[in-house]
């Protein structure tokens, strides 16, 4: 790998990156930091954890130092479909522009009326870096129109994530407020063809890098349980019963409603839980993060919101109560898990309108998902399917499984004796 110092970087830029133990780029650093210093527009498909926003804000942040940029005016804007992610980009940009005199604001909704005063202020009298979501950039391009004319770099950021989120008109709206000269870099998990026709849009002659698709780390125990929707829940309580001294888990569902519910029924189990999706308002959101990373919430049921972009420490365990429609995100929610080399687990639950989706995934890592069987005394349930034709027929998920006693459903194999039970296997962290 090339290190930084090869790289056409200013020597204070290269001391924040000492101060922060930087040595070596990761692949799309070493592709994409080039480019963008020689002021070329750049479409870059990587996925969280590859390092990508070190890949924009270290180019960004040198040539705002080192070149002729307009003083008290906005230079750079980055788009982050969620909260959350701006905040993490904002605190990146804090370290490594430590030793150069470049400043940025975070500036996405949820908030009180102090801080949107605060992002006002710094919209009208400029800030060299604006980090923000669509929606709250919107709503102050509205009400106030701030000055866009001086911005030298455009950041899309997840952008396949801000089209899922629907925010493909605004991103346009926004784009032509921007003079004909800036910079634009856009980053993205996936190239769907929407992406490709946003991308040819807005950018002139990008140089495109790809980075391919990472698997799953080795270290990560991955598990599947075949059962029926009925039963995951009760699949859920037995995990957390027969383990009780399970801490850093995190549990992903598709549906706020879902999560909701899980929560509520881990709490009657007094499990120390705490829920994380959209309907929440910042503040409950941050707050649930800060206590959830201070290790004073052992168990978060979340949607897709934290699944890509968000660095979470020492993750144990990571549950998939249902199975992600898109088998990139099934990468993207168990990577939260065996970070920095370590170890850790993931248990899916799959049920028979899953399987299809489940076996999509199991082509993409190029493997299959060790079976992990449904809990002692737990029956097979029918589920019924409705045909194209209108007929019903019947299916039995799961089945009588255990460890010993061997496992209901076709291809199941024999796990041995034992109890069933994904262990706490280690901690991990990654950066982005």
């Amino acid at each position: 790998m090339m290190d930084f110092y090869d790289l056409d970087l200013d020597d204070k830029v290269l001391d924040a990156l000492d101060a922060m133990r930087f040595e070596k780029c990761t692949p799309i650093q070493e592709k994409t930091i080039p480019p963008i210093l020689e002021g070329r527009d750049v479409m870059g498909i990587a996925q969280t954890g590859t390092g990508k926003t070190a890949a924009y804000l270290l180019p960004i942040i040198n040539q705002l130092y080192v070149g002729e940029h307009p003083q008290n005016a906005i230079n750079c804007i980055v788009m982050s479909p969620t909260r959350e992610l701006a905040q993490q980009i904002d605190q990146a940009m804090e370290g490594f522009s430590y030793f150069v005199p470049v400043s940025s604001v975070a500036v996405y909704g949820g908030n009180d009326g102090i801080r949107y005063e605060q992002e006002s202020k710094s919209l009208r009298l400029g800030a060299d870096m604006i980090i923000a979501t669509p929606g709250r950039l919107l709503a102050h391009i509205q009400l106030e129109h701030p000055d866009f004319s001086k911005v030298k770099f455009f950041v899309l950021d997840e952008a396949d994530r801000m089209l899922d989120m629907g925010f493909y008109d605004d991103i346009l709206n926004i784009n032509k407020l921007l003079p004909e000269n800036c910079q634009k870099i856009m980053f993205s998990a996936t190239m769907p063809e929407k992406i490709r026709h946003l991308a040819k849009g807005i950018l002139k002659n990008p140089v495109e890098i790809k980075i391919a698709v990472s698997k799953p780390a080795a270290s990560i125990m991955q598990k599947v349980c075949y059962c029926a929707d009925t039963q995951k829940l009760a699949v859920i309580k037995n995990l957390f019963t027969k383990n009780k001294e399970l801490s850093r888990v995190i549990v992903f569902s598709s549906s706020k409603k879902t999560v909701r519910q899980l929560t509520l029924e881990l709490l009657k189990q007094k499990i120390n839980v705490a829920e994380m999706h959209s309907d929440l308002d910042q503040a409950q959101r941050d707050e649930t993060m800060m206590k959830f990373r201070n290790n004073h919430i052992s168990v978060l049921v979340a949607t897709d919101i934290i699944s890509r972009g968000i660095d979470i420490d020492d993750i144990e365990l990571v549950v998939n109560y249902d199975a992600p429609a898109d088998p990139e995100d099934y990468i993207h929610r168990i990577g939260r898990t065996a970070r920095a080399g370590r170890g850790g687990e993931s248990l899916t639950l799959v049920s028979l309108r899953d399987r299809q989706r489940f076996r999509n995934i199991e082509k993409l890592m190029g493997k299959k998902v060790e079976v992990y069987p449904l809990p002692e005394g737990m029956e097979a349930v029918e589920e019924r399917v409705q045909r194209k034709d209108g007929q019903r027929r019947g299916y039995k998920e799961g089945g009588k499984s255990s460890y010993g006693k061997g496992g209901g459903g076709k291809g199941r194999r024999k796990s041995g004796k034992g109890k069933a039970r994904v262990q706490n296997e280690a901690k991990g962290t990654a950066s982005n």
